[in-house]
């Protein structure tokens, strides 16, 4: 089945964000472009700003993406989970290693904090205790205990 596709613009005004990757990652990405102009029909691909392409440089359906990793998932002795779910994992590994809420959010181009915590406070179980473990330390001048 062929699929159109169009890019069009973002949800909110936060949608459209550049968002920092790690040294690996970018390497990988770049790699990955490189071995991809030299099998693209026009030699190079276009300046879109796509990642991945068809052959012929035209932009993937995000629908073949979705289908690609189910079919990769099936393959593997892991839980079932969807392409959407790597974002949810992605948002709640960095909440629950303590990355600032604020900065979650940015990175998933929510509009604010308050929308990334209604979505994502199940995750973050204990902060009342620990809150309270904090303050008063603070208040009594001591270590806070974890």
């Amino acid at each position: 089945m062929a699929y159109d596709t169009s890019v069009s613009d973002v949800k909110t005004g936060s949608g459209r964000r550049t968002i920092d990757l790690d040294p690996g990652t970018v390497a990988l990405l770049a790699e990955g472009r490189t071995a991809r102009a030299g099998e693209l029909a026009g030699g190079v691909p276009g300046d879109d700003g796509l990642v991945f392409v068809k052959a012929d440089g035209s932009a993937i359906h995000p629908v073949i993406f979705s289908q690609v990793f189910d079919r990769c998932v099936e393959k593997l002795s892991v839980p079932a989970i969807s392409l959407h779910d790597l974002r949810h994992t992605h948002a709640t590994l960095l909440l629950k290693a303590g990355v600032p809420v604020k900065v979650v959010s940015e990175r998933l181009g929510h509009a604010s904090a308050a929308f990334t915590m209604s979505v994502y406070q199940h995750v973050l179980p204990g902060m009342q205790a620990k809150a309270a473990a904090i303050f008063a330390a603070l208040v009594q001048r001591t270590e806070p205990v974890d």
